[in-house]
This record gives structure tokens, C-alpha cells and sequence, in this order.
């Protein structure tokens, strides 16, 4: 039986990095996979959205875990459930989290070190303890299970990048398979973030991270590059521009852009 978790972290090689699809129901999941994703993650944002919830600590564990089940039993591929804060502020929960999450087939999970739903960073100490759990939790599982410790602050506003780096390298030192700061606020930051750590690195692309390429991170050593909820939000702004033709224009140009039936089965019928 392939262990999934290791299948996954074989694709984390710094300056080699993969793109980490997205996903937010099984018809998206199956679509991605049929185009070429080698690995999937869930989106609190934009599971939320599906659910009609802002993200940020609106899901419940249960919740996210029974979404993650799904998209698991969508493809073959690994999956990593983006699990926001563990799902509680104590080490232990986090703990609870990764073993929860190996039980329903995920190939890792990270966690975030912002006490949702409050923007609040945790405190340090606190943070590191509760990275120290979940890798310990990932460490006893019986097949791999891949780690990433989230350093949300820049994101959030509430830290700066040098206070993301002390926390990756600490969170490095407890023992997590990824590192991950969202939004760094430029491309040298983000490169100060690949050079102070050794563990390989996930960027975002959101916001000015789309103008770049696979091949310019990889000259910058970043592993992995997560969508987060960005695939979503374009379906959203579909939804919208659509919307506004309809309903204040009378018109329905917008609508004849659509991807056709045929093309979509096919997709989603792919082995």
C-alpha cells in the first residue's frame, strides 16, 4: 500500500518547487488532478465560501475534517488539509489535529500560529510548544505525514520578517517538514526567508507573487507554491462580473465564456 505521506514529501526539494492545487469540492479536486497537480490541498477560505462563511476560524474541526475525507476520496493524489490554528490554542489540540487528520487519509496538515478568530499572533514560547506537539503527534503516526508550520504574521500584520524568520527557524528546530510565511511584502523578503532556514519553504502565490513564475522561485529555493483560495476567488470574480452584466446591464456576453460540458465530464471522469 504507497504510504501518501512519503509520496508527498518526496515532492517538498528546494529550488525544485511543485505547485500545491487548491481545492474546494471533489468536482474542482478531480479537475485538478486531471490537469496535471501532483499533490492537493484544502482552503479554509475557500471551503468557507462554498459554505456561504467568511475565513477565519468559522469551520470546526469536524467540519474541515469531514471536507478533507472528500477530497481524499476524490483522486489518488496526496493531499494537505489547511487546518488554520490546529483548531485550538493548546498544544495538545494541535496534537489531536494531526492525528485526526492522519485518520482520514491526509498527507499532512499545517498550522498557523494566529489565535483565530482574533488577528493576535500567539506568543512565542506558546507557538513553538505548539509546533513541538504536532510534529511529535506526526513522528508517532505509522506512515509519514508532512508537517507545515505556518509564521502568519506578515499576512496578518502583526509581525515583521524578521520576526517570521526567529519563528520558522524555531519552528525548524521543532521539528516541522515545511515552513510557510504567507505574503512576505517583497521577493528579497521572501528570499531572506529560503536562506535563513534549511527545511524547504512554501510561498503563496496571491497578490504580486502571481506576476512571477514557477522558474523564479526556484531560483529563490522555495519548494512548494500554494494557491490558497486564489483559484477560487477567480471563479468568485466570475460569479461577479457575470452577475453585474445580468442584472445592471441586461447582458449576457460574459456568459458565452464558459468551459464546455463536454470538456468539463471529460475532466472529471479522467482516471
Amino acid at each position: 500500500m504507497t504510504d501518501i505521506g512519503a509520496q508527498f514529501r518526496a515532492l517538498h526539494v528546494p529550488g525544485k518547487p511543485f505547485i500545491l492545487a487548491n481545492a474546494w469540492d471533489i468536482g474542482s479536486a478531480r479537475m485538478l488532478a486531471a490537469l496535471g497537480a501532483q499533490a492537493l490541498a484544502t482552503s479554509s477560505a475557500a471551503h468557507a465560501f462554498t459554505l456561504g462563511k467568511p475565513d477565519g476560524g468559522t469551520l470546526t474541526r469536524d467540519v474541515a475534517l469531514a471536507h478533507a475525507q472528500d477530497i481524499v476520496a476524490a483522486t489518488p493524489l496526496p493531499v494537505q488539509g489547511d487546518f488554520e490554528n490546529g483548531f485550538g490554542d493548546d498544544p495538545e489540540t494541535c496534537a489531536e489535529t494531526v492525528r485526526f487528520a492522519a485518520e482520514v487519509g491526509l498527507a499532512g496538515i499545517c498550522i498557523e500560529d494566529i489565535a483565530l478568530p482574533s488577528d493576535n499572533a500567539y506568543d512565542f514560547d506558546l507557538s513553538v510548544e505548539r509546533i513541538k506537539a504536532a510534529t511529535a503527534a506526526a513522528r508517532a503516526l505509522p506512515d509519514d505525514f508532512v508537517l507545515t508550520a505556518r509564521a502568519d504574521g506578515i499576512l496578518r500584520g502583526v509581525y515583521d520578517n524578521d520576526e517570521a524568520i526567529r519563528r520558522l527557524q524555531s519552528y525548524e528546530a521543532a521539528g516541522a517538514d515545511c515552513l510557510y510565511a504567507p505574503m512576505p511584502k517583497t521577493i528579497d523578503d521572501l528570499a531572506k526567508l529560503t536562506q535563513a532556514v534549511s527545511t524547504p519553504v512554501n510561498a503563496l502565490i496571491a497578490g504580486p507573487y502571481t506576476q512571477s513564475d514557477v522558474a523564479s522561485f526556484a531560483k529563490l529555493n522555495v519548494a512548494r507554491l500554494s494557491l490558497g483560495s486564489t483559484l477560487a476567488r477567480i471563479t468568485h470574480r466570475a460569479i461577479y462580473d457575470a452577475a453585474k452584466e445580468m442584472f445592471e446591464d441586461g447582458g449576457f456576453t460574459l456568459l458565452g465564456k464558459g468551459i464546455s460540458s463536454d470538456k468539463v465530464d471529460a475532466l472529471l471522469s479522467k482516471e
